[in-house]
């Protein structure tokens, strides 16, 4: 990876883009640190530490802001207006035909697409900075006034059209410095910027792994266990990073046979292929998909606060800690995976652009016989590559239930998150230089 980089330094062309990359993660971070007008920074953060254990929206949100939300600043909205959109016009194509229709007439249909993708992001931040606006009109302290004081009239109104036009420009204005990247930088914009923002946290995160140990040290005997549960963290740290490595290139390949065709003089084909499929096919999609579901019991909690009845059993029961949880958490992904693969892959499409090309698997005969055994190989990975999630996610989980340090949690999809986008960057670095090397040969 260093030697990637080095490398890519060294050509003036990639030198200029990775500036420019990092040019605009300073941005975003500056923006990171802009305070929104009638928010208390300080009582904004006493109140997320206060409901920082629970399972809700908001500790997702100040997560992959880079602890923007718990300060209340521009960025605090972070990029999942942007994702949970890109999600929704996934899902749509495959439900709406004209949406369908768009994303297969090339290039011109994808920037319609993009298109609709920013509207939609656009509005989902002016949703979502309505509900969090509500938020603090229920926690007034957030606004800095007394729990006794509440907004209303004009007040109420002025301070509301605020706060939520400048979460939306927030919003706005992460969607297009991540367009940016995408056009001028090194990378894929949206994902250096989640990155960006997850790493921000990680030298507050040091910093309570040095607390954990200086208390080990000046009370060994009643913090003894301090050093064990410290090097337990930085192992299953670096073991999920070493996993996650060695699992991001596994691929089940598909042979694939293409046949011989003569034309004049020429033969052409005959050569052996494969079709890779990845164990990763669905990403961390299937993670984010179940954390969400599985927070809007507590996000809702946090509007009305109930402290008895059905809905309060409901909470205890999906609480992190709770073997319930684990069991629900589990099998979402499993389903989610399948529901991801099923959306973005069409085994039958896959075998009639192998007949089309004139290639076949060996064994196996074309059409419908070639698509159920690329649907059964789907099926086989997608189970892997679900247990494999389930794995990274529930690890981090069960050390923060046992040591109870929860200040040193990092969640698996902040892993697989830190560890994809920086794999998938170097990746793109190495393909780049690559062709400035073959320039001469292709020019």
């Amino acid at each position: 990876m260093l030697r990637t980089v080095r490398s890519a330094w060294k050509v003036p062309e990639l030198r200029k883009k990775i500036l420019y990359t990092l040019l605009i993660v300073v941005i975003f971070r500056i923006g990171s640190l802009i305070p929104v007008p009638f928010l208390n920074p300080v009582a904004l953060k006493l109140l997320m530490q206060g409901i920082s254990q629970g399972n809700n929206a908001l500790n997702f949100l100040n997560t992959f802001s880079g602890g923007a939300f718990s300060q209340g600043t521009l960025f605090a909205m972070s990029v999942s207006p942007y994702i949970n959109s890109s999600i929704i016009i996934q899902l749509m194509t495959v439900v709406i035909p004209a949406l369908e229709r768009l994303s297969s007439e090339g290039e011109d249909g994808r920037k319609k697409v993009g298109a609709i993708t920013r509207y939609l992001t656009v509005f989902l931040g002016v949703a979502q900075g309505f509900g969090y606006y509500w938020f603090f009109l229920r926690k007034p302290v957030a606004l800095g006034l007394t729990a006794a004081k509440y907004l209303d009239g004009f007040e109420a109104w002025f301070s509301g059209i605020v706060i939520i036009s400048t979460f939306t420009a927030g919003v706005a204005l992460m969607m297009w410095l991540g367009e940016q990247v995408n056009k001028k930088g090194m990378g894929n914009g949206i994902s250096i910027l989640l990155f960006a923002g997850i790493v921000s946290r990680m030298p507050e995160m040091i910093g309570h792994l040095w607390d954990s140990i200086q208390k080990a040290i000046e009370h060994p005997d009643t913090d003894s266990m301090n050093y064990l549960f410290v090097v337990l963290f930085i192992l299953l740290f670096l073991g999920l990073v070493w996993i996650i490595v060695l699992t991001n290139d596994a691929e089940r390949r598909i042979p694939i046979q293409y046949a011989k065709s003569i034309s004049g003089r020429k033969m052409y084909g005959g050569q052996s292929s494969h079709l890779p499929v990845k164990i990763g096919l669905a990403g961390v999609m299937p993670v984010i998909f179940a954390s969400t579901l599985l927070s809007m019991p507590g996000t809702i909690a946090l509007f009305f606060n109930p402290e008895t009845g059905w809905f309060r059993s409901l909470l205890d029961a999906l609480s992190p800690d709770s073997w319930i949880y684990v069991v629900i958490f589990s099998i979402f992904i499993l389903l989610f995976a399948y529901f991801y693969i099923a959306i973005q892959y069409n085994p039958i499409e896959i075998a009639n652009n192998l007949r089309q090309s004139n290639g076949t698997i060996p064994g196996i005969r074309p059409g419908k016989p070639t698509a159920d055994y690329i649907s059964k190989v789907f099926s086989k990975i997608t189970l892997i590559g679900a247990l494999f999630l389930m794995l990274i996610s529930l690890l981090p989980m069960g050390f923060s239930a046992v040591s109870k340090m929860s200040h040193l949690s990092l969640g698996g999809t902040s892993i697989i998150i830190l560890v994809g986008v920086a794999l998938e960057t170097v990746k793109q670095m190495d393909s780049q230089i690559m062709q400035k090397h073959h320039k001469g040969f292709l020019g």
